[in-house]
């Protein structure tokens, strides 16, 4: 079995506040997040999207995985990724957090991999200027396999817990941080690429 991870989109929820899906709207230049994180993550081969609240297609070469129970939570999304791809880390991607630069994603494969992929392993980026951690996280395929009863409105960061090794991996993009919820969320992704719609 390949112990490369699979990179996994998370978009499956009805994204609200914002009024539209999350993962095709306009971050400026007809880049969507999507596009984004599937062209900052091209260092892994293997790729899906996952989708709920809206239906939603993915270019060749990522796996689109229908999440039927997305109002349950958002664990259930991790969950349908986790059916999907039993035995498999993966690298999970919300396209809350669109702009995270290509060096962020191969970074963390190449610790992970430095690591020799531990089955019950998390790894999260850490902002170096605020000590914050944030997105995408590398989880290892034991910690995942643990999650598939669980109730899929528990955060999973209370999984964190349980990880061995938990380490993270400084960098300085606060990207890792973003979080795209409202309209003035996404103006301001936009204002920091240099658009305005």
């Amino acid at each position: 079995m390949s112990r490369v991870p699979v990179l996994i989109v998370l978009a499956g929820g009805a994204a609200t506040r914002l009024g539209s899906s999350k993962a095709c709207c306009d971050l400026g230049g007809g880049l969507t997040p999507l596009d984004s994180l599937l062209a900052a993550g091209a260092v892994l081969r293997e790729r899906a999207l996952v989708i709920g609240a809206y239906t939603q297609t993915a270019p060749v070469g990522c796996e689109v995985i229908a999440n039927p129970r997305w109002s349950s939570g958002r664990l259930s999304s991790v969950q349908a990724a986790v059916a999907r791809f039993p035995g498999r880390d993966l690298l999970l991607a919300p396209v809350d957090v669109p702009l995270v630069p290509a060096g962020v994603f191969r970074a963390l494969l190449e610790s992970w991999q430095a690591a020799a992929a531990p089955a019950f392993g998390w790894l999260a980026p850490q902002h170096a200027g605020s000590g914050r951690h944030g997105h995408p996280l590398l989880i290892g395929r034991g910690l995942l396999e643990g999650l598939h009863s669980a109730d899929p409105d528990r955060p999973l960061k209370d999984f964190r817990r349980l990880a061995q090794p938990c380490w993270s991996l400084p960098c300085h993009s606060a990207a890792v941080l973003d979080d795209l919820d409202t309209p003035e969320d996404l103006a301001a992704l936009r204002a920091r690429r240099g658009f305005r719609l």
